[in-house]
């Protein structure tokens, strides 16, 4: 089994506040009163309701800390009142109050996100799930797992495994983040290249509207032809369309045999030559494919205390996984593939797991790189897609246009920026640029903010590939979605949530 990445220790993060842009509060929203308390607990049991004094509650303001800022302590709110439920019903009634109030509610699950959407702007209810985390059932013929919302991946995982199969999205914060949040995210990760999106995996949804109506859509069906499937509209919706409370997901067979193999590559043309050649050899049983350069190798190896499998550094590394159900005839394709790929130059060195152990190091350089990068200073982090014969590109450009004012020396741990770099999965052209600053500032932002979101939709790519839009790029969607199909995102949000009380601010 794999290490999982854990959320950074708060001292480490909490310095690192960047400045962004947080809207106005509406004034149509309604300011939480001990009459809304009271109702509140008549509706779910009194433990569950954690509200401040400023609200009439008895809770310490810290309790709510954890509700209020996201993974990194970058995006804060200040709601006054956390709302824990255990059941839909549960859900539903407060929601309809809510509604009827004009009270705005964040829906949360693991608050794992990246990009503002699972935590409060200003002082909205925190409505969290996780204490929805029942398993309602398990068909061990079809492998069709359904469950509430507030299950946490690993923990999903791992119920599914003793059972011979596996979900079919791994993440880095698999430990903590929830199912329900997943798909509200369309979470991509790792297992992409293998399984596909959620879209495909996610067979039917039990959801509960901003009005309170239940829509009970909890297929088990992979084949249903009956009208519009409008599980799909909440899959990506980040919370802003209904709260998804239960989930159906198609979990395939467990592979009985699982290698990996780490690659030194002398650049990023060669990375492409190598996933080419990996998927012409591996074919189905290639499961992962994944990138990442000398900076973000050098940060994990330092902060992680791994030590490298590849005796010299490289340019760029590669982690190619297989997976299947002979383990002798996958090693010899996985082993044929790297005598192949050194034969021919394509990779310099390469190193094959020996055992679970070396597998776990291994997937750990890969995983361990968003920490690790968060351990060496404040990190500006953007997610995109582009296409695979440019996606590092923009990597090298934002290093260029640093350098050209003097905020970036490349090879120096010192300075405005220490390191620009780029890591990723490049079967799904998903890159994770990352910008390493001492300190979060304009004049480092303004180089390459919006400029970034400008090159990623000059070569037709997406400014979110798998973190969502949340509030960090609400304000950039027109670079990824044209004017009238963001019209018409407003009209199915105006729709499904006329007085805009769920999530706002986020996504449009």
């Amino acid at each position: 089994m794999r290490q999982r990445v854990v959320k950074p220790a708060a001292g480490i993060m909490l310095a690192q506040h960047c400045q962004y842009h947080k809207p106005a509060r509406l004034d149509s929203f309604k300011k939480l009163s001990n009459v809304d308390i009271e109702h509140f607990k008549s509706i779910v049991p009194a433990e569950t309701v954690l509200a401040t004094a400023a609200v009439g509650g008895t809770a310490d303001a810290i309790e709510l800390e954890g509700f209020n800022a996201d993974w990194l302590n970058k995006y804060r709110g200040n709601s006054q009142l956390v709302l824990k439920p255990k059941t839909t019903k549960e859900v539903s009634e407060i929601l309809k109050y809510c509604n009827e109030q004009r009270i705005a509610v964040v829906p949360q699950g693991g608050n794992t996100g990246l990009v503002g959407g699972s935590v409060p702007v200003h002082d909205e209810v925190v409505l969290s799930l996780r204490n929805m985390n029942r398993v309602r059932s398990y068909d061990e013929v079809s492998g069709v797992l359904v469950c509430d919302a507030g299950c946490v991946l690993e923990e999903l995982d791992n119920y599914v495994a003793e059972r011979g199969h596996i979900m079919p999205l791994d993440l880095g914060a698999k430990g903590s983040c929830h199912i329900g949040g997943n798909v509200a995210t369309n979470a991509g990760g790792i297992r992409f290249l293998r399984y596909g999106s959620l879209h495909g995996s996610v067979l039917g949804l039990e959801v509960v509207l901003p009005d309170g109506t239940i829509l009970d859509n909890l297929s088990t069906l992979r084949k249903d032809n009956t009208g519009y499937d409008l599980k799909q509209l909440f899959i990506g919706s980040e919370g802003t369309l209904g709260v998804i409370t239960g989930v159906s997901v198609l979990t395939p067979r467990r592979p009985s045999a699982v290698n990996v193999a780490v690659l030194g590559v002398p650049s990023y043309e060669n990375v492409q030559q190598a996933f080419k050649r990996a998927r012409q050899r591996c074919g189905e049983i290639l499961s992962a494919y994944e990138f990442w350069d000398s900076n973000c190798m050098r940060a994990v190896l330092h902060h992680q205390s791994l030590k490298s499998p590849l005796e010299a550094e490289y340019p760029f590394y590669v982690l190619v996984e297989t997976s299947g159900s002979e383990k002798n005839h996958d090693d010899e394709k996985l082993t044929a593939l790297l005598e192949e790929l050194l034969e021919e130059g394509i990779v310099e060195d390469g190193a094959l797991a020996q055992d679970d152990t070396q597998i776990s190091r291994m997937w750990m350089m890969r995983e361990g790189i968003p920490e690790s990068l968060g351990k060496t200073g404040p990190t500006y982090k953007y997610d995109v897609s582009i296409p695979i014969p440019v996606l590092y590109d923009v990597v090298k450009d934002i290093a260029q246009r640093l350098e050209k004012v003097d905020l970036y020396k490349p090879g120096q741990s010192s300075g405005p920026v220490k390191l620009v770099c780029g890591y990723g999965h490049i079967g799904d052209s998903n890159l994770h640029l990352n910008v390493v600053a001492e300190k979060f500032e304009d004049r480092v932002t303004d180089v390459f903010e919006p400029y970034v979101y400008e090159w990623v939709a000059s070569h037709r790519g997406s400014i979110s590939a798998e973190h969502g839009v949340g509030l960090m790029k609400r304000d950039y969607l027109g670079y990824s979605k044209s004017p009238e199909m963001i019209s018409y995102m407003k009209r199915i949000k105006d729709v499904f949530d006329p007085h805009h009380i769920l999530n706002p601010y986020k996504v449009v």
